[in-house]
């Protein structure tokens, strides 16, 4: 049989991650929500941004050993 002062510990740490996983939700669904974009939009650009951005660097080391 379990003693209450064994359960009351969990059921806190229940109740606070709860709390804070309704808080990350609500922020996150806050965010996207003046940002105008999604998550996936965001990641999208982000990896396009550092495609060009490696493209950009293979140019100029071309550039470069040509001279």
């Amino acid at each position: 049989m379990e003693d209450e002062s064994s359960a009351k510990p969990w059921a806190k740490h229940l109740a606070r991650m709860d709390r804070w996983r309704t808080t990350a939700v609500c922020y996150l669904r806050k965010w996207i929500g003046q940002h105008g974009q999604s998550v996936q939009a965001q990641f999208l650009q982000g990896a396009a941004h550092r495609l060009g951005s490696g493209a950009v660097t293979l140019l100029i080391l071309w550039w470069e050993a040509r001279r």
